[in-house]
């Protein structure tokens, strides 16, 4: 015989493990911190390369006025003022990256949480 509250359950958990099931299991075999961490250092590499390609691109923008002015201008102010504003989108990028990743481990953490109960609560259905 039938039942229908197994099925729906089944049914369920298939939808789960079939749509998002696969990548929130491989979230949640990571602990927080190496998963945040992980992000962190992804987005630290990201930010990095996006700001070379940004400052090459306003460097040779206007290259000729740059190199004209290169002899004037005081290199080591230059340099403070490129590496402050690296460090200013960098650690605005990390900060956004720390709250977004940690938010959704948290979120798939709940998921499986509730998939597993789920699973243990299938189980009882099986035993009656």
């Amino acid at each position: 015989m039938l039942n229908e509250d197994r099925i729906i359950l089944m049914t369920h958990m298939a939808s789960y493990e079939a749509h998002e099931g696969k990548k929130n299991v491989k979230v949640g075999n990571y602990f927080r911190g190496d998963y945040i961490g992980f992000q962190v250092l992804n987005s630290i590499i990201s930010a990095t390369i996006a700001f070379v390609i940004v400052f090459g691109m306003f460097i040779f923008y206007d290259f000729e006025v740059f190199m004209q002015d290169i002899y004037k201008m005081d290199l080591l102010e230059f340099a403070r003022e490129v590496l402050t504003a690296y460090l200013v989108v960098t650690g605005g990028y990390v900060v956004i990256t720390y709250i977004v990743y940690w938010r959704r481990y948290n979120k798939v953490k709940k998921s499986l949480k509730r998939y597993y109960s789920n699973l243990k609560k299938l189980s009882g259905i099986y035993e009656k």
